[in-house]
This record gives structure tokens, C-alpha cells and sequence, in this order.
């Protein structure tokens, strides 16, 4: 670990991006440009006085989980992100690796929406990055680890926790549109990929998984329009739309209501009561 240009690193990256950069208001005025060490710990889920520790080359090693943080707070491209890693005494990530490094254009975009619930997945499901409207609607994902980070390893793994937030009528055709998107990541990176590992898994785990995965369905939604159950707001009608990075490995998933209507009512009362806590899930 080569502290002192690890801290130089981020004081340098830190003192480049503007709140606005990173979906945060300006507030008063600002004695230093760019951000607060206060404000990159809050975007990396870290405690102040552990960032601060770093900048100060006073701060143990940092574990990978706590680079991937960091590299989404600061919104590092990929070869910063690998330079990060490097300065840490990491190897860079795995290339196959989701959970490594989250697309900064698609970070940039989800900085900016505020009213509508927004997330960014892998090709597998796992939640990369969420506002605070998904935190609200979904549950905070930022706690999960491993397999549990994966959308489509619950629903199958926990069907009887995991799949409340949708109309039991509706739960079958999720079941099929959530194998059918494995298939499209199983093709593209091969059976001895993480795609292949998670088919495996719930091979192993779940008969349902294992009969709809013989069907050989295959299919990449771009757009949906469904119905969520929400504990507090009821039943939400929602239309969602898709943003792909350029090489198919990230989606940034926008879930909207007409204005004026029932549902768009509904998300504004969920803005007002914020994140839920669902006690009921791993």
C-alpha cells in the first residue's frame, strides 16, 4: 500500500467534483472548491473520521468493498478506479466482477433524478447504486453481500419474503421475464462465468428456477409496466424504462408515473415518508 499517493489520489479527486457533479445541493458557501471529506464519506457510506484517516495516510489498508465505494463516491473512471486499487495494494478487480465499478455516465444520470425511483443493476440482477426514491420503494440494497445483492438469487432463494412487492396474479410472468434475462447473460459470458455460477446455484435451490431455465426462453426487457405493492402506499402502477451502458453490462433502470395520476400521487407520498425498513428480508 503506497499511503501517501493513495491520499494525494483522493484529496485530488475530491477537491475536482462540484456537489452538482454527484447529485448534491451546493449549500452555503464553500471556503475549499470541490467536495467536503464529510460529504464523499456520506456518497461512500463510510464514516467521516475513516475517510479523513486516508487522506491523512493514517488509515489501516481499505478492504476492496470500501474502494468500490469509493470509486462510485468520486465517480472514478475505470483506469482511476484500477489506480485506486493499485495504490491500495489490491490487485485490480476482475473484469467479470459487478460489484467492481459502476458506470460513471450512468451515475451522472441517476445523480439527476430525484422524484422518481432510479437503480442501477448487473446483467445479474445485483444493485450497484440507488436514490433514495428506490431506497424508499425496493428497501436499501447497500447492506447485501454476495449472492443476497441479486435480485433474481432472492426472488428464487426467498420467494416467500422476496416477492411481496408484486401482485401474487403477476408473479409468474416476473419468474419467467427473470430467467429469460439470465439466459441473455448466460449467452453472452459463458457457463463458466458468474452467470453460469448463479444457474447453477439456483438450480440447486429452487425447482421453479430449474423448470423455467428448460424452457430455453431468452429475452432483454427494455421497457415494463407493472404493478408494485408497496406496505405503506398500496398498490402502485409504474412504467419502466431501461439505459444499457455501451457494452451491456449495466442498466440503469427509471421508474415513472403520468403526472397527475393516482401512482404519481403516490410516489410523492413516498418521498415525504423516505426509506422503509423491511424487517422481512435477509
Amino acid at each position: 500500500m503506497d499511503a501517501a499517493a493513495l491520499a494525494e489520489f483522493l484529496r485530488r479527486r475530491r477537491a475536482e467534483l462540484k456537489p452538482a457533479d454527484v447529485g448534491l445541493p451546493q449549500g452555503a458557501r464553500r471556503r475549499a472548491p470541490g467536495l467536503r471529506r464529510e460529504e464523499v464519506a456520506q456518497l461512500a457510506a463510510m464514516s467521516v473520521d475513516y475517510y479523513t484517516r486516508l487522506e491523512q495516510q493514517r488509515g489501516p489498508q481499505p478492504s476492496e468493498q470500501m474502494l468500490a465505494s469509493l470509486a462510485r463516491a468520486l465517480r472514478l473512471s475505470r483506469d482511476e478506479r484500477d489506480y485506486l486499487y493499485r495504490m491500495a495494494g489490491h490487485g485490480i478487480p476482475d473484469q467479470g466482477s459487478t460489484a467492481s465499478h459502476v458506470a460513471p455516465a450512468l451515475l451522472r444520470v441517476l445523480d439527476r433524478l430525484d422524484d422518481s425511483p432510479a437503480l442501477i443493476i448487473s446483467t445479474l440482477g445485483e444493485s450497484l447504486a440507488q436514490n433514495r426514491m428506490a431506497d424508499a420503494l425496493f428497501g436499501d440494497a447497500s447492506a447485501r453481500t454476495g449472492w443476497e445483492r441479486s435480485d433474481v438469487y432472492r426472488w428464487f432463494a426467498h420467494p416467500e419474503t422476496q416477492r411481496e412487492l408484486y401482485p401474487e396474479h403477476d408473479r409468474p410472468r416476473q419468474s419467467r421475464a427473470m430467467v429469460a434475462s439470465l439466459r441473455v447473460a448466460y449467452g453472452a459470458a459463458g457457463a463458466s462465468s458468474r452467470a453460469g455460477e448463479l444457474v447453477d446455484l439456483l438450480q440447486e435451490v429452487s425447482d421453479e428456477f430449474a423448470r423455467l431455465w428448460e424452457r430455453h426462453e431468452v429475452a432483454k426487457r427494455f421497457e415494463d409496466h407493472k404493478v408494485l405493492v408497496h406496505p405503506e402506499v398500496g398498490a402502485i402502477e409504474l412504467d419502466c424504462q431501461v439505459l444499457f451502458t455501451e457494452d451491456q453490462g449495466q442498466a440503469l433502470l427509471i421508474l415513472t408515473a403520468p403526472p397527475g395520476s393516482e401512482a404519481s400521487e403516490k410516489l410523492r407520498l413516498l418521498s415525504v415518508l423516505g426509506t422503509q425498513e423491511f424487517t422481512s428480508q435477509p
